[in-house]
């Protein structure tokens, strides 16, 4: 047996509720993940703040509906899925839980951890 790594996950505070208005997207950091939190239609979506052609910063896009376009190239990108709605990207983007609590803000970011295990030699 070979040693594994696990994903555990945990909820990191990221922005109070009333900095992520309506029809807009911020960026933000959240663990080690650059993260772009979107409100549209009353409700939050969080996706990486890299665009998948070329590492723009999604946060600084304009959200129209749950489209967020990168504003380098203009690729844009379906906050809810993470899917490609326009080129000149062709890969999805990455997409996060989130949630408001409290009238704050909060991601799900995994944290990687080792997983301990015996090796043959071992035993």
């Amino acid at each position: 047996m070979a040693t594994a790594s696990a994903e555990l996950a945990t909820w990191v505070d990221v922005a109070a509720s009333e900095d992520i208005p309506e029809g807009e997207a911020r960026p933000f950091t959240a663990g080690d993940e650059r993260v772009a939190i979107c409100r549209a239609e009353g409700n939050l979506y969080a996706v990486q703040d890299l665009c998948s052609h070329d590492d723009g910063p999604l946060g600084e896009g304009q959200l129209e509906d749950f489209w967020i376009e990168c504003p380098r190239h203009g690729a844009r990108f379906d906050v809810r899925d993470g899917s490609v709605a326009s080129m000149p990207a062709i890969v999805p983007i990455g997409t996060f839980e989130v949630r408001e609590q409290g009238g704050r803000v909060q991601v799900e970011v995994a944290v990687a951890t080792a997983a301990a295990a015996r090796t043959d030699d071992d035993w």
